[in-house]
């Protein structure tokens, strides 16, 4: 049965990330989409070829010490976002999620998507710092890449990843 891409990218979150059994994850809905677009426009953002998007990359624009406690798992990925306050400028840059799907990886949509968000970003903030909790060796390269072409700090929260 034929699945649409909107469809495909929902199933493809719930396999990466498998946020609703974990409490210390982010799970995207309505009120968080919400949430981030009061953060900033470009937190949430896609690429579409036509039938639906084929990449979605979430950022969260936020502060150095919500950075510091969020990479020494004082919080998660919620509290981050709940604990982020509003109308401040924002110095550090939560790199949340990418999500590609299979035929269209390799083709630096992700880094071009992200990039593009990134910039939109800094151009009404000071980012400083740029962070992550890679669930895979892809996301990892990819969050390298970016933080190398924005010449800008990288740091993680630890996962192990396969």
């Amino acid at each position: 049965m034929f699945s649409s891409n909107f469809e495909r990218m929902i199933n493809l979150a719930v396999e990466t990330f498998a946020a609703h059994n974990d409490p210390n994850q982010l799970d995207v809905n309505e009120e968080v989409i919400k949430q981030l677009e009061q953060l900033h426009p470009a937190t949430l953002s896609e690429h579409n070829e036509g039938n639906g998007p084929v990449v979605w990359i979430l950022l969260i624009p936020t502060t150095t010490s919500l950075m510091n406690e969020f990479i020494k798992e004082k919080i998660s990925e919620s509290e981050l976002l709940n604990k982020t306050p509003l109308n401040i400028k924002y110095d550090a840059l939560y790199l949340c999620s990418a999500l590609v799907l299979p035929e269209f990886r390799r083709k630096g949509l992700a880094k071009k998507i992200a990039l593009d968000a990134i910039q939109q970003i800094r151009n009404d903030h000071p980012i400083k710092n740029l962070f992550t909790w890679n669930f895979s060796k892809e996301g990892a390269l990819l969050s390298e890449s970016i933080a190398q072409r924005e010449k800008l700090p990288l740091l993680h929260r630890e996962r192990n990843i396969e």
